[in-house]
């Protein structure tokens, strides 16, 4: 199939698709732009229920046929696009289902609890850390963002589709962690204890909120141990994203030992 036309019904829906979190909703599918980003969730079992290629873009091939194989001059693709220099490669996935239920932890599991974070970009690195460092999960607890925005997945470089991530609520998730006798650390820089200080090797979920706000009481109180970054500077915090990074790394170390 060939499109050409800004107002053809489909390119319109398709934008409806990516700026719209209910209409995500409720067709249960989103957008994955660029070569890189669909291979991976290609190589991570997603099939595409359509691709779309505007081949005045595209210098690489995928080696995927989808349900539904769509070309598009570059005017369309640009207006389909969420990226300021695009590949000429989006494709159309089913929403991933997973959920508490099925997530397969190993003997010693390493997760990460975001709470409230509502940066796209934020919880793309975050997730593009719990891919680089082999967590087994992202819980993502009461979120501002929709973890299936297309910027996630651009922030993500794909990785969204590469770890286990289940968006949730903070009493689902606090049940999920007490039945496996999974620690919780909370990320805090109110903490006394540094977190390069602590035993992490055991089971382990790294709590991260806000960097405005930080973690809701919720998980500073039911923690089974708060810890802090050393600040040596003027200000008192870092990057969520980089602070999850720091001490998710630090676990991954002393597993490592």
């Amino acid at each position: 199939m060939n499109l050409t036309s800004l107002q053809n019904p489909r390119i319109k829906q398709i934008v409806k698709l990516r700026d719209d979190k209910k209409q995500r909703q409720q067709d249960g599918l989103m957008l994955v732009e660029g070569w890189d980003e669909i291979n991976l969730a290609l190589h991570a079992g997603c099939k595409p229920r359509t691709l779309l290629t505007a081949p005045e873009l595209a210098t690489r091939q995928i080696n995927f046929s989808a349900a539904e194989n769509i070309h598009v001059t570059r005017a369309v693709f640009e207006k389909i696009s969420y990226r300021e220099n695009p590949d000429g490669w989006l494709g159309i996935f089913p929403i991933p289902k997973v959920s508490l239920d099925t997530l397969t932890l190993n003997e010693a599991p390493l997760l990460i609890i975001a709470e409230s974070i509502e940066k796209p970009g934020n919880l793309g690195a975050i997730l593009r850390t719990a891919d680089a460092a082999g967590a087994d999960a992202l819980l993502v607890c009461d979120p501002r963002v929709d973890i299936y925005n297309p910027n996630v997945v651009r922030a993500s470089r794909g990785t969204l589709f590469a770890v286990p991530t289940v968006e949730t609520g903070n009493a689902e998730a606090l049940a999920f962690l007490r039945k496996r006798n999974i620690k919780i650390l909370a990320a805090t820089p109110r903490a006394e204890a540094e977190y390069t200080r602590q035993d992490l090797r055991g089971p382990l979920a790294v709590a991260v909120g806000t960097e405005d706000e930080g973690l809701t009481n919720f998980w500073l109180e039911q923690a089974d141990l708060q810890v802090k970054i050393p600040m040596l500077g003027k200000v008192n915090s870092l990057n969520v994203s980089i602070a999850t990074a720091l001490i998710v790394y630090e676990a991954v170390r002393q597993r490592g030992a």
